[in-house]
């Protein structure tokens, strides 16, 4: 459901595409108005000032956990142009782009505006949602410059009073597509709790999960109050519009698939694979040097560069298996009997990365998959190597391949210490969703690597548990996305701990500090007691009259502005340095 926000209900003159209309004094005093904890707020206030209406609207949106555009951190960002200037080349480098497939090139300064990411100047669509993706705000001004070369001279937040006549329809246009994607299930069926992007690859030939496989996770998604929809690369800019996102398309750091992660975990989605777990998995020689310095079991594995491939036959015997970094499905990974082989393999592997692994080989008729979930072992697989190779999978000319056999079994019918040691190297990454890949040699297990991004197919690993593992999967889903157990969500954190804040020296037994101090002193104590960067931006940022107020520090004053029946009074003070 989306609410929509605005000064006046007068100032909306729009049909109204099937969402709440509150004006900003509703939406402040009045929380019951809103019982859907998923709503999406729109706030198109006439003013997003520092303490103004528009800003109060972001800032208890996001303390009501609710998902609100724009946020308060964009509202700050979009205050001074050297707060966002980091974010300029890019965009600039876009707008070059776009230019340089113009007939006609522009010959003056001139103003687009971006409405959802949308501009009715058909020569810079690509810009418009790029902006977007950037700051997250219904309706932007960009003023673009010739001076010095074309560049984004400023980028400021619009309101509906600025609308000129003929920009009236492309605006309501705009506003009908955004809120319509929001209902994504127009079927007559219960309204789903919460909303899970699957982000996959249609054309990926080894994805983690096929397209069979992902219309299994919807259907138990539904059966348990999740709408989960597959989502592509091209959908960055509606990834805020969702709960949480499962990535089901190959993790690398440089790709898209980091990017969403990143994203997600900034939004405060619940997410997996998250962006620590790919960096901490998808490089090869940082896992390498993890495990070696946890003293977990690998085989005997050297990290080399240019200076070093003659030295590696001295460490380790022939033959000889070398890793690129990012490699994966078996990709990036060749074996090498001698030295000519050696050195030409490596070679080649080094012209795409500056260092690779050389590691041990260890021949196995299988190897070991434990598929772990929040630190527990969920199925146990043993991939058996392709027909005639060394591998599990065997990489043919013209992107062909072929795929030794499976068997799933019982976790508890698994092997004690192959389970164990899966558990052990997957706590070293985090508390997502791993797939763990070990060798059972005469010497001992050893850990080849851990994968952030397992394979999950039907038929295959869900041979055991079927329906159950991708429940398990979705319920981890719906706990975090309600908020650990035990643990209070961050605004939560923050109002439960204003007692103990003013015990610890917020109390005003001399009169009341100022403004400053008690910003600074609530930044510090919250900080000191609450992570998330949403309570550290709260703590920082809300006035410091709303603060006395809960700490019963001084009476709050009341706008003196006339008020009509549609404009209930405000508990707290609007306005100040504008």
């Amino acid at each position: 459901m989306h609410i929509i926000i605005v000064e006046r209900k007068t100032h909306f003159r729009y049909r109204n595409p099937g969402c709440l209309v509150l004006n900003n004094r509703e939406y402040i005093t009045r929380p019951e108005l809103v019982q859907d904890k998923r709503a999406k707020i729109i706030n198109l206030s006439k003013d997003y000032s520092y303490l103004g209406y528009g800003y109060y609207c972001s800032l208890l949106a996001e303390a009501r956990n609710q998902k609100v555009i724009p946020g308060v951190k964009t509202i700050l960002e979009l205050r001074e142009r050297s707060i966002y200037t980091h974010t300029l080349p890019e965009l600039d480098e876009l707008l070059a782009q776009q230019l340089k497939k113009l007939v006609m090139m522009p010959t003056a300064p001139f103003t687009l505006h971006v409405f959802f990411g949308r501009t009715d100047d058909l020569r810079f669509p690509d810009l418009a949602r790029r902006v977007f993706d950037e700051f997250r705000c219904p309706m932007l001004k960009l003023n673009i410059s010739p001076e010095d070369g074309w560049h984004i001279a400023s980028i400021r937040p619009m309101s509906l009073s600025d609308l000129k006549p003929e920009q009236q329809e492309f605006f309501e246009k705009t506003l009908d597509a955004y809120t319509r994607a929001g209902w994504r299930t127009p079927k007559a069926k219960s309204v789903a709790k919460y909303s899970l992007a699957v982000l996959h690859n249609p054309a990926e030939a080894l994805p983690p999960s096929d397209r069979r496989t992902l219309q299994k996770f919807i259907r138990i998604g539904e059966q348990m109050g999740v709408d989960v929809e597959l989502i592509e690369k091209k959908d960055y800019s509606e990834l805020a519009e969702y709960d949480g996102l499962f990535i089901r398309e190959t993790t690398a750091l440089d790709h898209h698939t980091y990017r969403f992660a990143k994203r997600a975990e900034n939004e405060g989605m619940a997410v997996i694979d998250d962006p620590t777990s790919i960096l901490r998995c998808t490089n090869k020689v940082y896992l390498a040097e993890l495990l070696k310095a946890n003293k977990i079991p690998t085989p005997k594995t050297v990290v080399l560069d240019k200076s070093g491939i003659e030295a590696v036959e001295q460490e380790i015997p022939y033959p000889i298996i070398l890793k690129i970094p990012d490699g994966s499905f078996s990709r990036g990974i060749v074996k090498a009997a001698n030295r000519q082989q050696l050195l030409d393999e490596a070679n080649r592997l080094l012209r795409e990365s500056d260092v690779i692994l050389a590691q041990e080989y260890l021949y196995t008729d299988f190897d070991w998959r434990i598929g772990i979930l929040r630190g527990e072992a969920i199925f146990a697989c043993q991939y058996f190597m392709s027909r005639g190779h060394w591998q599990v999978v065997k990489h043919g000319e013209g992107g062909r391949f072929t795929e030794g056999g499976f068997r799933t079994i019982k976790v508890e019918d698994a092997p004690a210490e192959i389970v164990q040691m899966a558990l052990k190297a997957a706590s070293l990454i985090g508390d997502g969703l791993y797939g763990v890949d070990l060798k059972q040699t005469p010497k001992g297990v050893v850990v080849i690597e851990v994968n952030d991004n397992p394979s999950i197919n039907q038929g295959e690993e869900d041979a055991v548990l079927k329906d159950e593992l991708y429940r398990r999967i979705m319920q981890e889903f719906i706990r975090r996305m309600e908020g650990k157990p035990g643990q209070a969500s961050a605004p939560e954190a923050v109002i439960a701990a204003l007692p103990a804040l003013a015990a610890a020296g917020l109390a005003l037994p001399g009169g009341a500090p100022s403004p400053a101090q008690i910003a600074a002193q609530v930044a510090a104590k919250v900080a000191a007691q609450v992570s998330g960067e949403i309570a550290s931006r709260i703590a920082a940022e809300v006035s410091s009259q709303v603060l006395s107020q809960a700490l019963n520090a001084a009476r709050p004053q009341v706008v003196s502005t006339a008020a009509t029946d549609d404009d209930p009074a405000l508990p707290f003070p609007v306005g100040g340095n504008r």
